[in-house]
């Protein structure tokens, strides 16, 4: 079982946020072992972005993928000797350029700009279809 990892700036304060990221985490374990932290700044990302495992920066300046390529990409780390995805989201100010280095790949999610706090949820949503994808679920169809 694949285990995923989401690296947040700052907390999620609106409940109505914390229920979607609740839900989304209920349907993702299902699939894989996922764990969610919270940092104060992109300092305090650093020394988490020492693992083996493949990260991946959300930025504006990333590749776009769609939701099969984004599926494609998880489903194939296995086979690429990882057990561990760690996806990094930085705060509404964007990321550093020394947190973008540790990572093995850029994603955009769009050109827009989105709250940080929401992108989670939509990065959330994205896993869950991935999967839902790789297993042939019912809730990307």
């Amino acid at each position: 079982m694949l285990n995923v990892t989401i690296l947040g700036v700052g907390t999620l304060k609106e409940a109505y946020l914390r229920d979607a990221v609740k839900e989304y985490s209920k349907r993702i374990n299902a699939y894989a072992k996922l764990t969610i932290k919270e940092t104060g700044s992109d300092r305090e990302l650093l020394p988490l972005l020492k693992t083996k495992a493949y990260k991946i920066a959300l930025c504006v300046e990333g590749v776009p993928l769609s939701s099969e390529e984004l599926a494609e990409k998880i489903g194939a780390l296995p086979v690429r000797g990882y057990s561990e995805i760690v996806f990094v989201i930085g705060d509404s100010d964007g990321m550093g350029e020394d947190v973008k280095a540790l990572c093995d790949f850029r994603l955009s999610f769009s050109r827009m700009t989105f709250p940080h706090q929401l992108m989670r949820v939509i990065l959330l949503e994205q896993i869950y279809r991935a999967f839902s994808i790789l297993h042939n679920g019912k809730y990307h169809k």
